[in-house]
């Protein structure tokens, strides 16, 4: 028994051993126990026994940031965050397990041993927690935070990812990437914002990891334990976000990284772009067409073959001898004309921009001193570092050429950087702003600096609001420039899939997105085309286009029918001018996006994400939107909590419910939440022709109050900033059947003298008051699209589509006044 025992002691006290041996060699740096505190105000800061620093600072009653690193913490420097702590009555205390910092709205618990934190709701609840054991933990220079996966929890957003609405049990990198015709599962694509929303027992949550080195985000993805995010360089630093909102969430979020400044107005017009079009005369044939077949347009844009030989800040004098006098022509039929820029610059002796790039020392360079150069279209090229000053200065300055040609837009591509080989040196030095780093840290900020320098030039130079453009970004980008989904394919599951990635850039506070519409590489088939371009008049950013080597994309090449059906739709955008432009404004104010994922306004409604239904999404609070393949005849519909009509025929569907409906060639399915207030204005061709002065206000009955805020201004200047605008709230009262609008704020003369107010769902209602006052109602026939007679039979026989309703026309004028309806 003796020696039984000693040979049990013996091999404990080698395990024990091999354990403590295993432990010192472990290739995992796990972060170790508190063994210093020091409270400062709202921040916390804590070093470990394994030498860690941490720093945890409250910047608001609603976002704990939580820094950390093995050696001390560095400058606090963000691209990517703007917003600034606010002064909170944050109550820290701690004893000798944890610190606890609590808020009016969360509490954060940190543990001591070994450190690790914890989100409570003021009730108590977790809202989210390090997962235990693992916490955070370094393998060499990557450092990744472990959170407890909550039974049921979804997580959604992640900025431009593809695959399904919720993100569960799926992996991402984000490395922003030239994905030329990527796949519809393809992960990376082109652009970074590495914040996401997580989901669980009635409670919402954000994390925004703010580093710009390659981050991965793991939610369930081959483990059934723990989500995760981590970084292969730098610091963990993230913002922790609770609301009971997801729509709250996003508007802090926004309230860190930034909102995107109101966009000139035509930009929300439909946009006909081709990659090319050249001579000067097929541009100008192009924009004569769509006047003379009276398709509203506001922009045509020129691709990469305006170009003397793809250099930069040129223009090809053979296929563009006059850009300043084509751009007037187009001017005067009511269009504006963007360009694309690339960032490399032609490496060319002689060559104004490489001469004065070299000359002013900003392109990006190898340790040893000499230039990084990539191979892209012009050939052998140099790379201006966006993230030095110097390189910005002279990036703005170029951009006066193009403001002098009569330039509207700057559309800033191959920005990821994108060069052949797709495969940048990790040794190419950036300035990083006086933080001298690598392209590994460089690499996913670059087109942020891009268009942060391309809209700080434009709007210098072209003394109005420009339309900026980019293929490529990171966290904040709203700040200066619209996102497109890049180089998509003319293929049913990539339109679909491109829903899914404008939803997720909108809850994660991009409002300005849009997609290729009929696909960049391929051909779309007619009934692709004509679904698409539906589909597109209820998106942000309303552009078609198309890649070399395809056949024409304009909507006459689709044949007659199409062209009547994509002029109907076109029309219908132009008429929502009025609601799209104030739903824009609301995106300034709160940085709730335009197209609306359901999960903001349905978030803990199972059947939202459910992949039948992923696809469906608000445009603005009113319209819901349910897109569907070209190749199916019947569709269905997942109608949420509420009540829904039919935009065409007026009729109303019962929320929570499931429905299967024919789906027509000629009408995607369009509803309109009840409740909802719409304002439109008479069909214009360009944003450059003035509207009938009267403003329709579309008003559907429902059995909740609702409030619409109506903006305008001149849709041009920065006048706006100076208090000239119009603004004022229209409140429905469900209770009382009131329409009330509100005092007009601002300096800004309204476009309209008159409003006409459109009662939907009102039954036979025979009067209104207005402002106590007896006033006239009329009988009247909505019709938001025409039919199509000549090859709709029942179109024919029914020359008008739309439903009876009732109509008031008062006075437009600054003074508050009711309508009781």
């Amino acid at each position: 028994m003796k020696i039984l025992y000693n040979s049990i002691l013996t091999l404990l006290a080698v395990s024990a051993l091999n354990f403590a041996a295993s432990a010192q060699d472990n290739p995992v740096h796990q972060v170790g126990n508190v063994n210093a505190v020091t409270i400062e105000g709202q921040h916390v800061n804590l070093s470990t026994s394994s030498n860690e620093h941490i720093r945890l600072s409250v910047y608001s009653p609603t976002i704990v940031r939580v820094r950390m690193d093995k050696k001390p913490l560095g400058d606090d420097f963000s691209y990517a965050v703007v917003g600034k702590p606010q002064q909170v009555k944050a109550n820290i205390t701690q004893n000798s397990n944890e610190i606890t910092i609590t808020t009016d709205s969360l509490t954060a618990r940190i543990s001591k041993n070994p450190f690790a934190v914890a989100f409570y709701t003021p009730n108590g609840k977790v809202i989210s927690q390090d997962e235990q054991g693992l916490t955070t933990s370094w393998i060499g220079e990557e450092v990744t935070t472990y959170k407890h996966m909550q039974e049921g929890e979804r997580f959604i957003g992640l900025g431009e990812k593809t695959g399904p609405l919720d993100r569960r049990g799926n992996g991402y990198t984000n490395w922003n990437t030239d994905a030329y015709g990527y796949a519809v599962n393809q992960d990376p694509i082109y652009s970074t914002i590495p914040f996401y929303i997580g989901i669980h027992d009635g409670l919402n949550y954000g994390i925004f990891l703010d580093n710009t080195y390659q981050s991965d985000f793991n939610f369930g993805a081959s483990n059934n334990r723990f989500s995760s995010f981590g970084v292969q360089g730098g610091e963990m630093d993230y913002y922790f976000i609770y609301h009971t909102k997801v729509a709250d969430i996003i508007t802090s979020y926004t309230y860190l990284t930034g909102r995107m400044p109101i966009p000139p107005l035509w930009s929300l017009g439909y946009q006909q772009n081709r990659y090319s079009y050249y001579p000067d005369a097929e541009v100008m044939r192009i924009a004569r067409t769509l006047r003379e077949k009276k398709i509203p347009a506001d922009g045509i844009t020129l691709d990469i073959h305006y170009m003397d030989a793809y250099k930069l800040f040129t223009w090809d004098k053979n296929r563009f001898p006059d850009p300043a006098g084509m751009n007037k022509q187009l001017e005067d039929l009511g269009f504006k004309t963007t360009v694309i820029v690339d960032p490399g610059i032609k490496v060319e002796p002689g060559y104004h921009a490489y001469e004065s790039g070299k000359k002013a020392d900003i392109f990006l360079k190898y340790p040893d001193g000499q230039y990084y150069t990539g191979q892209v279209w012009p050939g052998w090229t140099h790379f201006p570092d966006f993230t030095s000053e110097k390189g910005r200065d002279w990036w703005r300055n170029q951009v006066k050429r193009f403001a002098d040609d009569g330039v509207d837009g700057l559309w800033n591509d191959m920005n990821e950087i994108a060069t052949w080989g797709n495969k940048m040196p990790d040794n190419v030095l950036f300035n990083y702003d006086g933080h001298l780093t690598t392209s590994k840290q460089g690499h996913n900020v670059y087109a942020l600096e891009m268009v942060r320098t391309s809209y700080e030039g434009a709007r210098t130079t072209m003394n109005k609001r420009p339309f900026i453009l980019t293929r490529a970004g990171f966290a904040g980008l709203q700040r200066y420039t619209a996102i497109w989904t890049g180089d998509n394919r003319a293929e049913d599951d990539h339109m679909l899939a491109g829903v899914r990635l404008l939803t997720s850039l909108g809850l994660s506070g991009v409002p300005f997105t849009g997609m290729d519409i009929g696909g960049f590489t391929g051909n779309p088939s007619v009934g692709l085309y004509a679904r698409w371009i539906q589909l597109g008049a209820f998106t942000p950013y309303f552009r078609n286009h198309t890649g070399v080597n395809t056949k024409s994309s304009e909507p006459w090449a689709y044949g007659e029918e199409v062209t009547e059906i994509a002029r109907n739709f076109i029309n219908l955008r132009y008429k929502l001018l009025p609601y799209l432009y104030s739903t824009f404004y609301e995106a300034t104010q709160n940085g709730l996006p335009v197209a609306r994922s359901l999960a903001i306004n349905y978030t803990q409604d199972p059947k939202i994400y459910d992949g039948q239904y992923q696809n469906q999404y608000l445009f603005g609070e009113a319209f819901l939107i349910a897109p569907f393949a070209s190749t199916v005849n019947f569709g269905k519909v997942y109608f949420p909590e509420g009540k829904w009509y039919n935009l065409y025929t007026g009729e109303v569907e019962s929320g929570n419910q499931e429905k299967i409906i024919p789906l027509a060639y000629n009408k995607m399915p369009v509803y309109v939440k009840a409740g909802s207030i719409v304002p439109m204005q008479s069909l214009i061709q360009t944003t450059a022709e003035q509207p009938t002065d009267t403003l329709t206000i579309q008003v559907y009955k429902g059995d909740a109050d609702n409030a619409f805020v109506y903006y305008e201004d001149d849709g041009k200047s920065y006048d706006y900033e100076k208090g000239q605008y119009y603004k004022r709230t229209i409140r429905y009262d469900a209770r009382k059947n009131d329409l009330a609008f509100g005092k007009a704020e601002g300096s800004f003369n309204s476009k309209f003298n008159h409003i006409k107010v459109v009662l939907h769902g009102f039954g036979n209602a025979s009067k209104v008051k207005v402002n106590g006052k007896s006033g006239k109602l009329n009988d009247d026939f909505v019709s938001f699209i025409d039919p199509i007679s000549r090859f709709d039979p029942q179109g024919a026989s029914n020359p008008t589509e739309g439903y009876k309703v009732k109509s008031i026309v008062v006075e437009n004028n600054n003074n508050a006044f009711t309508l009781n309806l």
